[in-house]
């Protein structure tokens, strides 16, 4: 029995996945700005010191435990720890961990975290296949490229509608960088992208669950797949993207295919990434920029916490829609509350991983400043910005408005902040001088023969 559906699909999009495939198959090793292979340098550090951090964190210890369970053959490593698993493991357990702290890379466009699935699933593949530190760069600055320029075609429907876009557009990205790794051509590279095209991963309703960073884990390790089907011989619709039926008409109501296709090869969305210098979902920042500048004017006339009668917060309505818990129960709720990171920025003065403990979080002094925050939507405000006004007991009121949080395109975080950023990830799981060496192996990755030494310099000599 033939069904009436109402579908508004456009049966005219041009052939998206050959395009891609094309692209990523053909472009030039290094084809692009020095400006560009420094950010991606930049890219893989803060992915990787991320991925140290968080390598002993019960998300952490549950998923290796899980993999265990299928007996993996030791292909490759998992940062931060000891132990090796097959390549499929290591991509999934090293996207989590990248993402455990929800301290990694954002592109700001998409709200993408794109070299969590992507760096993820080719680090694992080039250590097994011994590629140069080269082909990796390489690999990631494309595969990002695909993911985040998918992402801009359908960013915020898609978004909108409940899909986490890091993993479901990470899994084309980490597709496409392991077929360049692999050296597919364009066909097997079309093939590998089609196939990633049915395993689009990641609901938002899983924010502040351990299942939020499993998203780019299960990307990578899906985009990894993918190409080793193709790889294979395994095929897939020529258009699986841009089918009327394919992954993006049917997750998604608007693609702009001009975002995808404009400008492709000659401009990299990798450009646009920025680092997170707190270790919460993005829309925070601001807020938490302003709270930390209010903390340090505070304690240079001597006013403390306990003299705030209440903080009144302006934002975004996409602010209080993603991070709008008020009462926290644990660090990783935490991370989706503007009102902990308040509180964070007024007693701290910032806001990494140890200020979204589960300790912290629940401390008596925290609970009531953060209660003390009163949040109200203005979308005059850009989601990138923060209005905010602390009064004082005495009537006092005292205002910060914080046009670009630090980590911002306009206000990034330099080379040394980004060194200082991995130094407090990695020190207590590797040590201060092993780190310092790896942060020095991560800068000259592209002229390295293989991955080997930064993957023996990510593992700890005992623990």
């Amino acid at each position: 029995m033939a069904r009436n559906t109402q579908v508004a699909a456009d049966h005219n999009a041009p052939p998206i996945t050959q395009i891609l495939a094309q692209f990523v198959a053909t472009h030039p090793s290094r084809g692009w700005s020095d400006a560009v292979d420094h950010e991606a340098h930049r890219t893989f550090m803060n992915w990787l010191g991320c991925a140290v951090g968080a390598a002993h964190h019960e998300a952490a210890d549950a998923a290796l435990a899980a993999v265990k369970l299928l007996q993996p053959a030791a292909q490759a490593s998992v940062l931060g720890r000891t132990e090796k698993v097959d390549m499929g493991s290591a991509a999934l357990l090293n996207g989590i961990t990248s993402h455990t702290f929800d301290f990694d890379d954002t592109h700001l466009k998409t709200i993408i975290h794109p070299a969590g699935p992507v760096a993820s699933a080719v680090l694992a593949l080039a250590e097994h296949t011994g590629s140069s530190g080269r082909e990796v760069i390489d690999a990631l600055v494309l595969g990002i490229d695909v993911s985040c320029r998918v992402g801009n075609a359908m960013y915020p429907e898609h978004y909108d509608r409940g899909w986490h876009i890091t993993g479901s557009t990470g899994t084309l990205g980490a597709a496409a960088a392991c077929a360049r790794l692999l050296k597919l051509d364009v066909q097997k590279t079309a093939m590998a992208l089609g196939i990633a095209a049915s395993q689009p991963v990641g609901m938002r309703e899983q924010f502040g669950t351990m299942t939020k960073p499993f998203h780019p884990g299960g990307a990578a390790r899906a985009g990894l797949m993918s190409a080793l089907l193709a790889s294979q011989g395994f095929t897939a619709s020529p258009k699986a993207l841009e089918a009327p039926r394919g992954m993006m008409q049917t997750v998604s109501t608007k693609n702009d295919w001009n975002e995808i296709t404009h400008e492709l090869g000659q401009r990299f969305e990798i450009s646009f990434n920025s680092y997170k210098p707190f270790a919460c979902g993005i829309v925070i920042h601001p807020s938490i920029d302003a709270c930390a500048q209010l903390r340090e004017r505070f304690s240079k006339e001597g006013v403390t916490a306990e003299q705030i009668e209440r903080v009144e917060l302006k934002v975004h309505s996409l602010v209080l829609e993603l991070t709008g818990k008020k009462e926290p129960a644990d660090g990783l709720q935490a991370k989706f509350s503007v009102y902990h990171g308040c509180a964070a920025g007024l007693t701290f003065g910032r806001a990494a991983e140890d200020e979204f403990s589960d300790e912290i979080v629940n401390r008596a002094d925290m609970v009531a400043l953060r209660r003390k925050v009163v949040a109200t939507i203005d979308d005059s405000i850009d989601e990138a910005s923060a209005d905010v006004t602390a009064v004082l007991k005495d009537d006092r009121r005292v205002h910060v408005f914080v046009e670009h949080a630090i980590g911002s395109l306009q206000n990034p975080m330099s080379d040394a902040q980004l060194e200082a950023k991995f130094q407090d990830l990695s020190d207590p799981i590797l040590g201060a001088g092993r780190t310092s060496e790896l942060i020095n192996a991560c800068w000259a990755l592209g002229a390295a023969a293989s991955v080997a030494a930064v993957v023996a310099l990510a593992t700890p000599e005992s623990r």
